[in-house]
């Protein structure tokens, strides 16, 4: 089973776009965990869908958008979603979480009417939500590298101002960092990466793949670089074997790599806690002696 992967060029172009997406996906899901701004990314991922409709809904009605990916109007859709954000937050700057119901919701409505207007497209809806590896071409496996490439350089040039922004905004901006530009410079990365992120997981389930892996490395007390290392490390395995599973029962692959994601979370709080009642009883047994 494994060695189909090896095989199949639609199981290599899969592997290839899983194990890219698997790292920049934690990368920039642990500045948004850190900010308490995991939600954005699901609302993002929500407005991608209708990128993703208009795109099927013009290659179906022009020529001219025949050969060309509807990932492209789905990261457009996306960019544009990123910026009405920041501009809905500076709106409500003491109720900033509007942003997110307001984009989550217009996002759907827009992508249903879209669907509808396109007749169901003669696609497979439920690939687009949920993650579909047969779905990955050539040109898919170009756009997510090229993403991948700019959301590196850009964590790599601007790290320091991210890590400030992230646990000090208020003292960054006065020390200087314009927190403005890079949070929306941020955010379009973000954006980025869930377009290309939902060929693999699917619209519904892209923010799990941002948040899960780095919520099981922060249960390991780790400082921030080796945090960002283990989500990584655990994003990446948790979507080989999501793959493996997907391709093995004939299931979504976005719905079993979440799944493996949520049993690694498990398995470190459980063993987490069954290392600290350990150390518990032999600090006891220590004491009675």
């Amino acid at each position: 089973m494994v060695s189909d992967f090896f095989e199949y060029a639609f199981l290599q172009h899969a592997l290839i776009a899983g194990l890219i997406i698997g790292l920049v996906s934690p990368l920039v899901g642990i500045f948004l965990v850190v900010r308490r701004l995991s939600l954005i990314a699901e609302a993002l991922s929500h407005i991608t869908l209708s990128g993703v409709a208009a795109g099927l809904l013009l290659q179906k009605n022009f020529a001219l958008f025949a050969g060309i990916s509807p990932l492209y109007a789905g990261m457009s859709f996306a960019v544009l979603g990123s910026v009405f954000v920041e501009q809905i937050r500076q709106f409500y700057r003491s109720y900033q979480e509007l942003a997110i119901p307001i984009l989550l919701s217009g996002g759907i409505a827009v992508g249903v009417v879209l669907i509808g207007l396109g007749n169901g497209f003669g696609v497979d809806i439920s690939g687009l939500l949920f993650g579909n590896i047969l779905a990955i071409n050539k040109q898919d496996l170009w756009l997510i590298g090229v993403v991948a490439v700019l959301v590196i350089c850009f964590i790599l040039f601007l790290f320091k101002e991210l890590f400030a922004l992230a646990f000090d905004e208020e003292h960054a901006v006065l020390s200087g960092i314009r927190g403005k530009w890079i949070h929306l410079l941020f955010m379009i990365m973000v954006a980025m990466v869930i377009s290309v992120a939902i060929r693999v997981v699917g619209i519904l389930l892209v923010s799990a793949l941002m948040t899960l892996p780095v919520a099981t490395s922060m249960q390991l007390s780790l400082s921030f670089r080796k945090t960002a290392m283990f989500s990584i490390l655990f994003a990446e395995f948790s979507i080989l074997a999501g793959l493996i599973f997907a391709y093995w029962l004939d299931i979504a692959s976005g719905g079993a790599i979440v799944l493996v994601s949520i049993a690694l979370l498990v398995i470190v709080i459980s063993g987490k806690r069954i290392y600290s009642m350990v150390q518990y009883r032999k600090a006891n047994v220590r004491g009675e002696s």
